[in-house]
């Protein structure tokens, strides 16, 4: 991994269809509204493309935390846009301050955490883990 500057930005930007809705994960009588899980994986998106340029062949960055609050609803047809911002990297470990806007207002924000990982290595343990 290269050295990634404090500041650095990405955005992920989504159109929301009925596939991401809450009453599609949760509950069918839920509203027909944004699934938080679905706005923290745009966030999570944003995350890593603020960070891909930065990475070595073969390496990859995986979430280790985070935490969000979903401030507003946003219906079915209306585009989400979620940004990500480095604030601070502790060796593997990447920062981010993470938010999402709809088309007319902020619907989330929080922080993310990140670890660089080695792919292959990364793999390897999983098919060892998969193998018990």
């Amino acid at each position: 991994m290269r050295q990634i500057p404090p500041g650095t930005k990405g955005t992920f930007t989504l159109r929301i269809e009925p596939g991401h809705l809450a009453n599609q994960f949760k509950d069918a009588m839920l509203p027909e509204v944004l699934a938080t899980p679905v706005m923290i994986m745009m966030m999570e998106n944003a995350a890593l493309n603020a960070i891909r340029p930065y990475l070595e062949p073969g390496e990859s960055a995986v979430g280790s935390a985070i935490d969000v609050r979903h401030l507003a609803a946003t219906p079915v047809r209306h585009t989400v846009r979620a940004e990500a911002e480095v604030t601070k990297v502790d060796g593997k470990r990447i920062e981010f301050k993470v938010s999402a806007r709809d088309d007319t207002e902020e619907i989330g924000n929080g922080t993310h955490q990140r670890a660089v990982i080695k792919l292959g290595s990364f793999n390897e343990r999983l098919a060892a883990k998969g193998k018990r």
